[in-house]
């Protein structure tokens, strides 16, 4: 089965610089060796732990989960195949903006979520593709429902993400989310984590 992604690659830098976390993506045959031996279930262990950990607040084990050199994208709706270095996007956070996010989501700065929205995530239909070079693209469905203040909000849509093996396990290279919505009316406050 060919999973088909955004080509939108993480671009290194200032990002990596200084951060602290989760180590580099290995080299080598025996890494893309240990990514092709990848079950489904495997990775499904990935992304239900990754939608626990957001579903908990759990920001900082959220953000383990992903490279140094990670990126977070999440384009508008109406150009889900916009690329962030030519076209307006809603989120395109490199590891040191994703750690920025999350440090203000953790504290009462971030006056949209505090308290925290209580938040569940649905992660389902998870499809693996071929390895491409040392990474593994994976493609899921996914419902998030938000409840704040006696309002409900859902964001349904698609995630597409780049694996790569490191010496702990599978990290995640890139994310990103393609919302299946057709008004940008919830998309326009995408406050929390998707």
């Amino acid at each position: 089965m060919t999973v088909t992604t955004p080509t939108t690659k993480p671009t290194t830098g200032a990002a990596g610089a200084g951060a602290t976390g989760p180590a580099p993506a290995e080299a080598g045959p025996t890494a893309v060796a240990r990514l092709a031996a990848l079950t489904r279930a495997d990775v499904e262990d990935l992304l239900y732990r990754e939608a626990e950990l957001l579903d908990d607040w759990d920001l900082d084990g959220w953000l383990t989960l992903y490279t140094d050199d990670a990126r977070y994208v999440i384009p508008t709706t109406d150009d889900p195949e916009g690329d962030p270095r030519e076209d307006l996007v809603l989120i395109d956070d490199d590891r040191l903006r994703m750690r920025a996010r999350v440090e203000r989501l953790n504290s009462r700065k971030a006056h949209r979520e505090y308290p925290h929205s209580n938040v569940r995530h649905l992660v389902t239909n998870v499809r693996l593709g071929e390895v491409e070079g040392d990474e593994l693209p994976v493609r899921a469905s996914f419902t998030v429902w938000r409840f704040r203040g006696g309002r409900e909000t859902s964001y349904v849509g698609s995630y597409y993400y780049r694996l790569v093996m490191t010496e702990a396990g599978p990290k995640i290279r890139s994310k990103r989310v393609v919302l299946a919505m057709t008004t940008l009316r919830p998309a326009n406050d995408v406050a929390i984590i998707l």
